[in-house]
């Protein structure tokens, strides 16, 4: 019954790289974008990178540089490259798949930055 499944997360030093994945089911039809958010404790969730059917990225600035979202052809399966982590970007990830029938989340995935 998952539709939406993130895995990568885990525990990093500051300065260290992660890979989060998001897999999306292939009952979603016609997926507009996909896009990774952030939520720590006692602050709104916020949009980390987004990135369209048609390859369009979007990023926030505090990731800007360091972070590179991908998707594979399908559209069924988006990628975080982070890296220079920081322990401001301690937060659960969570994946958002919208398409005409609105907006699914994953469950999340922890990233803890920290020595």
């Amino acid at each position: 019954q998952v539709q939406v499944a993130e895995s990568g997360g885990g525990l990093v030093q500051p300065g260290g790289s992660l890979r989060l994945s998001c897999a999306a089911s292939r009952s979603f039809y016609r997926i507009n974008s996909m896009g990774w958010y952030r939520q720590a404790p006692g602050k709104q969730r916020e949009l980390v990178a987004e990135i369209t059917s048609g390859g369009s990225t979007n990023y926030a600035d505090s990731v800007k540089g360091r972070f590179t979202i991908s998707k594979d052809n399908a559209m069924y399966t988006v990628y975080l490259e982070m890296n220079n982590l920081k322990p401001d970007d301690t937060a659960v990830y969570y994946c958002n798949v919208k398409n005409l029938g609105g907006d699914t989340w994953g469950q999340g995935t922890q990233v803890t930055v920290s020595s």
